[in-house]
């Protein structure tokens, strides 16, 4: 499955880095994220670029990725 990380905003600035489904823009813990907002490569995860990251994202996208 593809993946990639979009991001949760808090007065205009970044609050989290989530995990969707690619094109999706419901969030792996539950979350419903603007569909404008900002994405990366689910290769950013665990990598400064990637922070700060759900944590429960991280659990769910664990258990998919190979």
């Amino acid at each position: 499955m593809e993946h990639e990380m979009r991001a949760e905003y808090e007065d205009a600035s970044i609050k989290l880095w989530h995990m969707v489904r690619l094109d999706a823009t419901t969030a792996m813990c539950g979350r419903d994220l603007d569909p404008g907002s900002a994405t990366q490569s689910a290769d950013a995860w665990g990598t400064p670029q990637g922070e700060p990251f759900c944590h429960s994202c991280g659990a769910l996208y664990l258990r998919e990725a190979p």
